[in-house]
Order: structure tokens, then sequence, then C-alpha cells
């Protein structure tokens, strides 16, 4: 009993009181994001691992942190507050880091890119940059959210939208082009003469990312859709592997099906293709000078997406 007391004793008279880092960590990147799948993916955890850790810390702090909203969560205003503090903090650890790193951090290059063009059109093409510039480790952050680029010394940003935003000089990279695809077999012989029956007689499939892409497409072309028979996922890759197990035809996006397309696990059936009025920019930091590795990783980029456009 008197060991356990010691015990206590010291714990009372610590410098400080700090929950595990592990729960810190997992309340800061939730807390940046709308969505746990995409503080998991920056983390490198599940879901449930996330939430635990969340727990953890309310358990800790014996205060609710987050409020559940539909599929994702906001912060309630203890949150709001608790991460005011300690968003700084985490930044001032980073800096540390990276200034007890030096020269080993020179040869990295991060850039953050949507999970969907990450899956489908970057990764696809690593072997490719990797072979051009062996010396270069690139350091992927995958997040539909936006990312403080100066803040958190990203050097690059693949974005998708209009191409301003504050504090970030954006070059166009890449335009969209949208159409429906489907698998080979899904109309048979893959053949349509009639689109406007083709697509009242199937499923369509989308995702919540894209909310409303079906009727903005048919609405272009004064076509008809079915008023149910619809499947809906969560990413657009999701739904992409949908289309390609024949669940259903959706709204394919180049560059991002091209892969699909070329290997035959997809198809365009109708043939019609419309440029989006968002497109995908190259983006940095206002201000900021490039390294020279970062210089040629923006250089490849731009190589690679007009090779395909």
């Amino acid at each position: 009993m008197a060991y356990l007391n010691k015990i206590q004793v010291m714990a009372d008279n610590a410098p400080y009181r700090l929950p595990p880092f592990p729960a810190l960590r997992a309340f800061h990147a939730a807390a940046r994001h709308e969505r746990l799948a995409d503080a998991a993916a920056e983390l490198g955890i599940t879901e449930s691992a996330v939430s635990h850790q969340i727990r953890k810390l309310e358990d800790f702090v014996q205060q609710r942190l987050f409020d559940r909203r539909g599929n994702g969560r906001e912060l309630t205003p203890v949150g709001e507050r608790f991460f005011a503090g300690l968003d700084p903090a985490f930044v001032q650890l980073a800096e540390a880091t990276r200034e007890v790193m030096g020269k080993a951090q020179d040869v990295g290059v991060s850039i953050t890119v949507s999970p969907s063009l990450a899956v489908l059109w970057l990764i696809p093409r690593l072997a490719e940059f990797e072979q051009a510039h062996p010396d270069v480790r690139l350091n992927l952050v995958t997040t539909s959210q936006l990312v403080d680029l100066r803040r958190d010394r990203i050097d690059l940003a693949i974005r998708y939208g209009g191409g301003r935003w504050p504090g970030v000089e954006a070059e166009l990279l890449m335009s969209e082009l949208a159409m429906p695809v489907c698998s080979p077999t899904y109309f048979g012989d893959g053949s349509v003469t009639d689109p406007q029956s083709a697509i009242l007689n199937a499923r369509l499939i989308t995702s919540s990312y894209y909310t409303d892409e079906w009727e903005e497409w048919a609405r272009a072309r004064r076509l008809k859709l079915p008023e149910s028979n619809r499947l809906r996922f969560d990413t657009y890759e999701q739904a992409t592997e949908a289309t390609v197990q024949g669940l259903g035809i959706s709204l394919g996006r180049k560059p991002m099906v091209d892969g699909r397309i070329a290997n035959g696990s997809l198809i365009a059936p109708f043939g019609l293709s419309a440029e989006s009025a968002t497109k995908y920019y190259l983006c940095h930091a206002a201000g900021s000078e490039l390294s020279a590795m970062a210089k040629h990783t923006a250089r490849w980029l731009k190589e690679t997406a007009a090779s395909i456009t």
C-alpha cells in the first residue's frame, strides 16, 4: 500500500499530465477531417482503431469531444477548444522533428491527393516515377480534405476544382471527361443503339462524392433517368469497382478510368463524353520555393498528365 501511495504522489506531482499520444494523434487527425475514413487513412490504421483512441481520450479528459452527424462527426464546443490548443503543438512537433532529421528530409517530396485519384491514377504510375527518379522519396498524403500546404509543409497538391484557393498557386494539370461506363458484358455484346432505353433499364451506380452527377449528365443530353434502381457507394473507387463487377453503369471520369478502359475491364457503351467545368490543378503554397526534387516531381506529373489527355 505504501508503494502504491508513493506512485500516486509521483503522478500527482508530475510536471505534465498528458493522455496517451496515440489518442491525441487520432483526435487531431479526426478533427481535421469530416470522415473517420480519411483520418484512418492518414494514420495508417482502421476506422475502429481511430474511434477507440478517441473514446480513450474522451474518458481521459472526461468530456465529449465529438458529436455524430450522419455518417461523420463534428467537434463539440469543448472539442473545438481542445483542437485549437493542440494544433499549434502538433505543428511545433513536426517542425522540431524536421529540424532533427536535417538533410535526411531533403530527398523527400510530399504530395497530397484525393484517395480516388491516388488509387485509380497516381499509384498505378508510381513504378514509372521511381524509374525516372530513383533518388526521390515520394510521400503520399491521401485525403479528400483541403490541406493547409504551408502549415503542414506539403510540397505539392493535386486539387480538383475551379483553380482558385487562398494562399495557393495553382497550374492546370489536366481536364476531366465524364462518360457512362460499364463492364463489357453488361449490355450483352456491349453495343448500345438507343442510349435512352439503355439508361432507363440500367442500374445507375454513383458515389456520395458526386451526388448529382447522373442528373447533370442527363440534363445536358435531355435524357430521362430511372426513378429508382440505383446503387450508391461512399467512395468513387468503390463505385468503379462495382461497375467493373457488372453491378450497374456509372459515370466514369477520365483520367481515373483510363487504366480500366485500357485493360478492357470497362467500356464506354455510348461513346458520349463531356468536359467537366472542374479540372485538376497542380498546386503549391503561394510564395514558397520548391526544392529541386519537388520541381522534378512536378515536371513528371505534368508530363504524365499531358501524355494521356
